[in-house]
């Protein structure tokens, strides 16, 4: 037996405006954009990790308005759940690229006591973002 991730959702305040992090800054590349009304999922993914899809949404997007709410005040305190850990195999490039988004920059590449080398951001939705060198 197989099994795989498929995609992982991830909560934003705009689509829009997450986009420049994942997309140029991260590299990833856009699979999938499925909009139902006001609502947007963008699917972004990887070469080197085909069938697999990290995908943004707004707060409200597939859920009712009180339960939107609710997450969106989760996201506006920064209390979802996190990090989104990725891999690369340049830190320092991969850095610098994400940085020049204007992403908040919360811990710059350093040497982890427990392994890996590895860098932080905040998402412009607020979200926990590492980034581990491979």
């Amino acid at each position: 037996m197989r099994i795989a991730v498929q995609y992982v959702n991830v909560t934003v305040r705009d689509v829009d405006e997450a986009l420049p992090f994942y997309r140029d800054g991260l590299g990833l590349d856009v699979v999938s954009d499925v909009a139902s009304g006001d609502h947007r999922w963008l699917g972004l993914g990887s070469p080197e990790q085909p069938g697999f899809a990290l995908v943004l949404s707004d707060p409200h997007a597939g859920r009712s308005q009180d339960d939107g709410d609710a997450v969106e005040e989760l996201l506006v305190k920064g209390m979802l759940p996190g990090p989104i850990v990725f891999r690369t195999d340049d830190l320092d490039a991969t850095f610098e690229r994400v940085a020049a988004t204007g992403a908040e920059v919360m811990q710059e590449p350093s040497d982890q006591p427990w392994g890996p080398r590895d860098c932080a951001f905040r998402d412009p939705s607020g979200n926990h973002v590492r980034i581990s060198q491979a």
